[in-house]
């Protein structure tokens, strides 16, 4: 018997870890077998941030994944703990799956990627061609047949080469059975119904900073910082009508970063609003008022005192 109630026997549990190139798929994988949203996924590299946790619920198993930064060769002090974060999260987990997608060729960043992994030891690894949508049979045979020579290249046993498309649906589900094969046998680790352990306001932070990053310039991804100042359900509302008032801080590292994130009398700033508002609903089931401002702190990411201010 276990906290959760009566398990039935043979129960799986255990976690799995997607790693791979920024926008290699990871986050919408996740996502996708989550069933529901709980990481912010985007075209532009290096928009996940923290560990998230998303939780899949089955009758004989729990899978736990673990959604980390893309792994990458760090310019500040933001990307080596982003990289040392990436590092230990490999070693707690029961099955490290790397994502490579199937309409780039692999290169050096994966190898990069493959070599680091492949220093992991007591893990299972999976390798995942990810984004199969987006190419014909021939191309994706080429690229399975690409990441099992890397694999032997450098010593590692892949469990499973999968072919996977989270945008599809295609072979999701498959995916899905195999990772809960490889989890050991053990009692649910989550409540039944959560779907990640990621706190409210992380979430909601990574909504609007989401929405911030939509249709910006190629230097602003990184620079842009979401801290949630304050979170609470409005007071004097009726029970029927229930109104959550979040105030939100983006930061930027240069006055002129401000200036493209508020847009011309700040018509930017306020699609931001609208469009992270909507999503914060439908997260958390309830109307939200959200108020946006944009903060400037200089070169954060290679400030030990702004990382820590911001939560890394």
């Amino acid at each position: 018997m276990s906290l959760f109630g009566e398990v039935p026997e043979g129960f799986r549990s255990g976690f799995a870890c997607f790693v791979g190139r920024p926008n290699a798929g990871k986050s919408t994988l996740t996502n996708a077998l989550v069933g529901t949203k709980v990481v912010i996924t985007s075209s532009r590299p290096q928009t996940t941030r923290t560990v998230v946790r998303g939780i899949v619920h089955r009758p004989e198993a729990q899978l736990v994944l673990v959604d980390t930064p893309g792994l990458h060769r760090p310019r500040t002090l933001l990307g080596e703990r982003l990289n040392d974060l990436v590092r230990a999260t490999w070693g707690e987990v029961d099955v490290v799956c790397c994502c490579f997608p199937a309409d780039q060729p692999i290169g050096p960043g994966d190898k990069f990627l493959a070599g680091e992994v492949a220093k992991v030891r007591r893990t299972t690894f999976v390798a995942l061609a990810t984004k199969t949508d987006l190419v014909g049979p021939d191309r994706l045979a080429e690229h399975l047949m690409s990441i099992d020579a890397m694999g032997r290249d450098l010593g590692i046993d892949w469990a499973e080469i999968v072919p996977v498309s989270a945008v599809a649906g295609h072979q999701v589900e498959l995916l899905s059975d195999l990772l809960v094969g490889l989890m050991p046998e053990g009692p649910p680790l989550y409540p039944d119904g959560d779907l990640t352990d990621a706190p409210e306001e992380v979430l909601v932070a990574d909504l609007v900073r989401e929405a911030a990053l939509e249709g910006v310039r190629d230097e602003l991804p990184h620079s842009i910082a979401v801290v949630v100042d304050d979170m609470e359900p409005r007071e004097g509302r009726p029970d029927d009508k229930p109104l959550l008032d979040v105030h939100a801080s983006l930061y930027v590292e240069r006055d002129s970063q401000k200036g493209i994130v508020i847009g011309h009398k700040g018509s930017r700033l306020r699609q931001v609003g609208t469009d992270a508002r909507k999503q914060i609903e439908s997260l958390l089931g309830t109307p939200v008022h959200l108020e946006l401002r944009v903060k400037v702190a200089k070169d954060w990411q290679r400030d030990p005192r702004h990382l820590r201010k911001l939560g890394f």
